[in-house]
Formats: C-alpha cells, structure tokens, sequence
C-alpha cells in the first residue's frame, strides 16, 4: 500500500489536490489541521494536510498531476495478518469517510456537523444546499475566522429568510368558524380540543363545536366529553341540513370548531362529501391536520387533494413521537402554506405549541 501528503491552505482546495491525482479511488487515512510556527510564536498560520491511501499499487492515476513513485511514502509491511487488518481497517474507514469526503469537496469541514444536522432533520436537499451555500459565502468574505455557534447563527438566519413569507402563528380570532380537516388517526379531535381550550381560557372566547365525524366509534362522546368541561354545546350533523341548523343553533357563540370526519383523504370522494357538507365560506379558517411521524409524500398526497378547499395553515401532531422535523419546513415551502400549531402529547389543552417563527428554525437546530 502506497499513501501521500498533501497540505493546502484550505480543507476543499486539499481534497480537490486528491481528486486531481487520484480520482475518487483515493482513501483518506488521515485528515487534520496544522498551524506553522509563526514569528514569535504569534502569526500562526493555519493549513489542512490530508493523508490519501491507494491499496491497488498497479492502479493507474488520473488528473492532469503526474505523481512520481519517488513522491509516494512506502509502507512497509511484513506480516500478511496485518496486511489483511489493514485492508479491514480501511474499507471500514472509507465508508463513514464517504460522506464526509463529499461534504469537504464543495464546503470546509467545519461545515460538516451543520450540514449533517439538516440532513437528520430530512430537509430537502435544495434547501441544504441553499443554506450551505450562504454560509460558504459568509465564511469566506469574513475577515476573521468563524466558529461554529456563529456558522450555527448564520444558517438559523438564512433559514428564517427561507420562511419570513409565511404565516406562522396560531388562530387569527379575526373568522367565526374554525374547521378542522385530517385524515384518520392524527389526534384531530384532541387537537381541536387543545386549541379551543386556549380560546377559552387565554382569550375569554365562548366556544362551540360541530362534529360531523359519525364514522368513527366514541369520536362525538370523545368531543363531548372535552366540551363538557369548557361548558360549550356541542351539535352532531349528518346532514348538509343538519349542518345550517348547527349554525343557526351556536349563533350566540364567538367560535365554532367544526371537527370533520377523519378519512383516508388519499381518495378525492371523502374530500368532495366534505364539501357538499359544509359551506366553505369567507369567515372560515381551514386548518388541515397531518402527523409528523408518516412519509412525506403520503402527506404530499393528502394536501393536494385539499387543493380546492382554502387551506390557512398546517397543524402537525405527534412531535414527540419522531426525530426529525424537517418535512414540516418542506411541505410548507413546497405547498406555500402557513403552520398555526404543533402537538407534543395527549394531554388538553397543555400539549400544544402555538408555531413562531423563531420556534421553528430553533427545532431544526436543537441539540447542535
């Protein structure tokens, strides 16, 4: 096995050095930052050296560099048990060094927890690479040397600019009918339940409910249960016509939350029964409920079936069942949609959080 040095004043500008010698067969061994002696001691110079493994000696070597035998450090190896722990060591070394080599070749690699974080988070590749991008060009017009909590505040920075365009906040109080869309099993009653809750004891609001969800067993004793402990009626609708007596009959309340049935919403029938049901209207707020913990694109399917009915923002449930937040934040740029809450838990009405700005871009960056 046959390995060279190379050093330059910058992580990328090494690896690209590599690349031009060896192509992608080259194996990083090593890779560290080395500082010169300076004068004095002070005025220390910064560089990265990099160490490139080549197992095959026959291999040929491309790029435009001709690597002379003589410029290759030999290693001397005796015994064929190391030869074989060596060939080991490397193959597991080349591949959790692959990410990281593909990192290095287009940003510094003090980018690379930042990056890898937004990755966790799953957001979407366009998005990685715009932040990444905005903050290579921070970093290098910067007269000094950034450390990582300023590359971490500069990439919340370019991730808010990303989100500045949307509404994110909770109920406006500005519409009269709250109603609430999703599809089965993404906690869209206690949702409802949360966010009346709040209504009533943080803005003194006389609350009332329609439920149409007669599909599912216990869902009106389910609704019932939590309107009984915020004194608000409750009217049950089959019914296009059941639905206007509903309203006729909640005239004295501030708000309505209608809680529609929860289908598989995947089908266009169950979003068009929705329709015929209720009267969409100009002093209606339509929230559509998604959990957080199914794929992203069965969710992509959900909402653009919801493409007719005015959608005024997302609601997320089930945050405290995954790791990753990051659909959210996609589906919302992707869709053009606001975010007016997400949930942590089952208990009402504690286990919401009403969306901010800055609480969005602080959860993709907890932990770093």
């Amino acid at each position: 096995m046959k390995m060279k040095k190379y050093t330059a004043s910058t992580m990328s500008e090494a690896m690209k050095k590599v690349q031009q010698d060896f192509g992608d067969e080259a194996i990083i061994v090593s890779s560290k930052a080395i500082y010169s002696k300076g004068f004095l001691g002070f005025f220390k110079k910064k560089h990265f050296e990099i160490v490139v493994g080549i197992e095959n000696l026959t291999m040929p070597i491309v790029g435009q560099n001709n690597v002379k035998s003589e410029q290759l450090l030999q290693v001397n190896i005796a015994q064929p048990k190391y030869v074989e722990g060596i060939h080991q060591e490397l193959s597991s070394l080349k591949a959790l060094l692959k990410k990281q080599q593909m990192i290095t070749t287009q940003y510094p690699i003090i980018f690379t927890s930042i990056i890898e974080q937004m990755e966790h988070q799953e957001l979407d590749k366009e998005l990685v690479t715009s932040i990444s991008d905005e903050l290579f060009d921070i970093y290098k017009n910067s007269r000094e040397e950034l450390t990582k909590q300023q590359l971490i505040r500069f990439a919340k920075m370019a991730l808010r600019q990303e989100l500045e365009k949307f509404s994110i906040e909770g109920l406006s109080f500005n519409k009269r009918f709250i109603n609430v869309v999703g599809p089965t099993g993404v906690g869209k009653t206690t949702t409802i339940a949360k966010m009346a809750a709040r209504a009533v004891l943080e803005k003194r609001k006389k609350v009332g409910f329609i439920t149409a969800d007669t599909y599912r067993i216990g869902a009106i004793e389910q609704l019932k249960t939590y309107a009984n402990l915020l004194q608000a009626p409750v009217e049950v609708v089959y019914s296009h016509h059941d639905y206007e007596k509903a309203i006729e009959n909640l005239q004295h309340c501030d708000l309505i939350f209608i809680d529609t049935a929860g289908r598989n919403y995947k089908e266009e029938k169950y979003v068009n029964d929705l329709v015929e049901l209720i009267d969409i209207n100009e002093d209606m707020e339509n929230y559509l409920v998604l959990a957080i913990t199914s794929k992203q694109r069965d969710l992509e399917v959900i909402i653009e079936q919801f493409e007719d009915i005015p959608i005024t923002k997302l609601i997320f449930t089930k945050l405290d069942e995954t790791n990753s937040i990051g659909p959210i934040i996609n589906l919302m740029i992707k869709y053009n949609k606001g975010l007016a809450y997400y949930t942590n838990g089952q208990e009402v009405p504690e286990d919401i959080v009403e969306a901010t700005l800055d609480k969005v871009v602080e959860l993709v960056f907890q932990g770093e």
